[in-house]
């Protein structure tokens, strides 16, 4: 479950005390994952690239989104989503032992950036509805605004934009 990485699940019946998920608690975990590896809304976060570096990025774009930005938390969970598939992007198809994410916000508009070593452009494929893989590209079309990949001298940076809607 996105952004419940780390926080113990209940197991049967038992009646022992078990952490269970609650706001303050992932507000708690954002936090200290914003301590730990900086904030993205300030500077480009550079992560390593390994599978578990999604639930990092979720957390921070979380984080941003929904307690520094103070956007919907519909608009967070798109945001949180379509990050995650970005990240899992740059994880499994360009080689890269680091990646790095930045996030930026203007008036009616917030960016999110996934920046990497490869010039490989991403594909956006067909996609029909029992496909069990291939639809990161996919949802990153359909729930942003735009969306594209701008080269780099060295690597790429592929990136989101939504609209917002200010308060």
């Amino acid at each position: 479950m996105a952004g419940l990485e780390g926080i113990e699940q209940p197991r049967g019946r038992a009646r022992a005390t078990t952490a269970r998920w609650s706001p303050a608690v992932e507000d708690e975990q954002a936090l200290k994952v914003l301590d730990l590896f900086g904030n993205p809304a300030e500077a480009e976060v550079p992560l390593p690239s390994r599978p578990e570096s999604a639930a990092t990025a979720r957390r921070l774009a979380q984080v941003v989104v929904l307690r520094q930005w103070g956007l919907t938390p519909k608009l967070t969970e798109d945001a949180v989503l379509l990050v995650s598939e970005l990240v899992g992007n740059a994880v499994r198809h360009t080689g890269a032992r680091v990646f790095g994410l930045r996030m930026r916000r203007r008036r009616g508009w917030m960016r999110v950036e996934i920046r990497d070593p490869s010039r490989g452009l991403p594909c956006l494929m067909p996609v029909q509805e029992l496909d069990i893989s291939g639809r990161g590209l996919f949802l990153v079309d359909r729930l942003s605004d735009r969306w594209g990949v701008d080269l780099l001298p060295r690597g790429k940076t592929t990136w989101f934009e939504m609209r917002v809607t200010e308060r």
